[in-house]
């Protein structure tokens, strides 16, 4: 593929709407986001029907503003991608329709996407580390949905080599945020309290420290904020205890991540990276505790920029480049898939 090669990303997996127009050299010339949180806020959660009706009406006006930004037409592309899995059901079949539609009108070749591996491979786009990321390195995949370590050998090459046996490391941000009275999203507002608080304070629970393996399990420590909060009566929490607990799970949560990235990094000896991906990763206390496990390997930890963390369409687009310098697109026949597991992908 030509480095000023063009492709269409549209990502509509779960409560983020978003297009991007990305050229084969890594360079972005148009992104958008549109949140729906406050669409789902007052449920305390994502509504799947809510999600897949806004996409509906806002993503095909998303991808022509950024093809307007771009400056482009859409037969000047080289490709569409759209996620196609793993994701809300309603919300896949909206965006893979969409970018299907846009393949066929134009004649272009179309990208299912997998949302796991565009996010393994932002660590690639060229402006992240200095000549890129090569493989393999080591993944921590980090959200609400996921909690995996993986082995990211190649485009469509990974080993999973531990998950979650319990909740996804958000999904623990987020139930324990509720228990403290945070409003939903809960990771972003649990990660503000801790600022004020004494992560000392509480004795709290490290699961899984120091076991064979990295595989993860948060419900323990999830349950132990529950208790604490259970001592006193229904919205009585002093604001500082509040402060104290959120910053008490959040160091208990860093310190598991550190731990597990380290039994992982001695299960892929060659790693030349060590990658966080996910809404996670934008955890700033997270961030500087698997800063000093790749420190202490010598490594560099790669870290999306911020607005690259949660689910965007740069990543998308970016993930359908690599595939298409491959020559990999999809027939469009491709089913979108709720359930896609990295493991399951092929080169």
């Amino acid at each position: 593929m030509d480095a000023s090669a063009t492709v269409l990303g549209l990502e509509s997996s779960c409560d983020e709407t978003a297009a991007a127009v990305l050229r084969a050299d890594g360079t972005i010339l148009a992104e958008a986001v549109l949140s729906q949180l406050e669409e789902h806020a007052a449920f305390g959660g994502v509504v799947p029907e809510i999600a897949a009706r806004a996409h509906l009406e806002h993503l095909p006006g998303l991808a022509a503003r950024v093809m307007a930004e771009a400056g482009l037409g859409f037969g000047d592309l080289a490709g569409i991608a759209a996620t196609s899995g793993p994701g809300l059901i309603g919300g896949l079949i909206v965006g893979a329709s969409l970018g299907k539609g846009l393949a066929i009108a134009h004649g272009l070749p179309f990208v299912a996407v997998n949302h796991l591996e565009a996010h393994a491979l932002t660590a690639t786009l060229p402006g992240l580390v200095e000549g890129g990321v090569r493989f393999p390195y080591l993944l921590l995949l980090l959200s609400g949905g996921h909690c995996q370590c993986v082995a990211v050998e190649g485009v469509g090459q990974y080993r999973r080599l531990g998950t979650t046996l319990d909740d996804a490391v958000g999904e623990a941000f987020d139930k324990s945020a509720k228990l403290l009275g945070l409003p939903w999203p809960g990771g972003p507002a649990l990660e503000r309290l801790a600022a004020g608080g004494d992560p000392g304070r509480f004795t709290l629970p490290r699961p899984l420290l120091g076991r064979a393996g990295c595989d993860f399990s948060f419900s323990g420590l999830k349950t132990a904020v529950a208790h604490a909060v259970a001592k006193h009566p229904p919205g009585a929490l002093p604001a500082q205890d509040r402060a104290d607990l959120a910053a008490g799970f959040q160091a208990a949560v860093a310190a598991v991540l550190a731990d597990r990235a380290r039994h992982a990094l001695d299960m892929l000896p060659g790693a030349t990276a060590l990658v966080v991906a996910g809404g996670v990763a934008a955890n700033a206390a997270i961030r500087a505790s698997l800063g000093r496990v790749a420190g202490e390997r010598g490594l560099a930890l790669v870290a999306p920029p911020i607005r690259l963390c949660t689910d965007n369409a740069v990543m998308v687009a970016w993930a359908g480049i690599e595939r298409l310098r491959r020559g990999l697109a999809d027939p469009l026949g491709h089913a979108p898939r709720p359930r896609w597991p990295l493991d399951q992908l092929t080169a």
